[in-house]
C-alpha cells in the first residue's frame, strides 16, 4: 500500500499529482505544518530533515521529492510519466528532474525563509531580493530551453512537466511570477486541464490563483 505524507502546497504536490496521473490507489495523510507536526517525534522517524514529503511504499520510506518521483516513474512505467529507460529521451527527463530540485526548488528556500540565510536581521531583505533575482534568472533560462515546445520534452508529456508546474505555481507571488513568462504560462495551463491535477488540487483544496 502507497501512503504520501503531505501538506497542501508543499512539495508533496508533485508525487501527489503523479500518483493519481497513475491512477493507482494510495493513502493520504496530512503533515498539520501549522502545528509544526513535520518535526513530531513520529514523523522524524521518516524524515530526519523534518521536510514533507515522505512516501511510504510497503517496507520502503523514502524521502526527497525528486526521489520518491523517480521511484514512482520506475515502479509505473505503463503510466508514461517518463520515456523508456536507456533513450536519449530519458536522459533529458532526467535533467530536468535533477535541474528543477537542485536548481528553482532548492532556490525557492531562500525566498521563503530567508532569515534562515544570514545571522544578522538586517540582511533578510538582502537575501530575499538576491533570491528573487536568482529565480528570475532561473525562470529565464528554462523558458528559453522551452521553446515553442508543448512540453519540456517536446510533444511527450513527463513528471517533469507536473515538476515545473508545482515551481510556477509557488512563485505566484513574487514581484515577477514566472507565469508572465507566456511559454512558461501556456505550459502551466495546459497542465492545469488535465483531469489528475484537478483532481489534485480539489483534494488539497487549493484556490485560486493556482499559479
Amino acid at each position: 500500500m502507497l501512503a504520501l505524507y503531505y501538506f497542501p502546497g508543499n512539495a508533496s504536490l508533485l508525487p501527489h499529482m503523479m500518483l493519481r496521473e497513475i491512477g493507482v490507489e494510495f493513502e493520504l495523510r496530512l503533515v498539520n505544518r501549522e502545528e509544526n507536526a513535520q518535526k513530531s517525534a513520529e514523523y522524524l522517524r521518516l524524515n530526519p530533515n523534518g521536510r514533507i514529503p515522505v512516501l511510504v511504499d510497503d517496507d520502503l520510506v523514502l524521502f526527497e521529492t525528486a526521489a520518491i518521483a523517480l521511484h514512482l516513474v520506475d515502479k509505473f512505467p505503463q503510466a508514461g510519466l517518463a520515456p523508456p529507460v536507456g533513450t536519449k529521451e530519458r536522459a533529458q527527463f532526467y535533467k530536468w528532474m535533477i535541474h528543477l530540485s537542485n536548481t528553482p526548488q532548492a532556490e525557492y528556500r531562500a525566498w521563503f525563509y530567508p532569515y534562515e540565510h544570514a545571522d544578522d536581521e538586517a540582511a533578510v531583505p538582502s537575501v530575499k531580493h538576491a533570491a528573487e533575482r536568482r529565480l528570475n534568472h532561473m525562470f529565464d533560462v528554462i523558458s528559453a530551453q522551452l521553446g515553442d515546445k508543448t512540453w519540456l520534452l517536446g510533444d511527450q508529456f513527463s513528471a517533469a512537466d507536473l515538476f515545473l508546474l508545482m515551481l510556477i505555481r509557488w512563485g505566484r507571488g513574487m514581484p515577477r511570477p514566472p507565469r508572465t513568462l507566456p511559454n512558461l504560462l501556456a505550459l502551466a495551463e495546459r497542465a492545469l486541464a488535465r483531469p489528475a491535477v484537478q483532481k489534485t488540487f480539489e483534494a488539497e483544496g487549493l484556490k485560486a490563483p493556482l499559479i
